[in-house]
């Protein structure tokens, strides 16, 4: 399984970025989703997740409200949208695959077996 992220950059605080994640499976839309980030100096935290079929979502408290996770199984891709972005979101951002077939959202790390390389996502204030 290869996923690779794409989408990151340089934005100022208050814009927007849209991040994807492009999965190399065919069989995709039968896994959880997930998008992770990690901060310099600090802990892989969760960010967003997605059940298999895309109708059930969940967020991270910090990006309640200005983040949306989407996919399209169609097309194997996962898709993070990031508006008022905050100079506290810069960080590398992962999207990630469990293992878990046909489940529901989950949240945490270990619940995610593989990972795609990041993407930089940086926010000038």
């Amino acid at each position: 399984v290869q996923l690779q992220a794409s989408g990151g950059g340089l934005v100022q605080a208050g814009g927007s970025l849209r991040l994807a994640c492009a999965a190399s499976e065919g069989t995709f839309s039968r896994y959880v989703m997930g998008w992770f980030r990690q901060a310099s100096g600090k802990e892989r935290e969760f960010v967003a997740g997605i059940n298999w079929s895309g109708v059930a979502t969940s967020y991270a408290d910090s990006v309640k409200g200005r983040f949306t996770i989407s996919r399209d199984n169609a097309k194997n891709t996962v898709s993070l949208q990031m508006n008022s972005l905050k100079a506290e979101d810069t960080a590398v951002y992962y999207c990630a695959r469990s293992s878990q077939t046909y489940g529901g959202v989950l949240t945490t790390r270990n619940s995610f077996n593989f990972w795609g390389q990041g993407t930089l996502v940086t926010v000038s204030s």
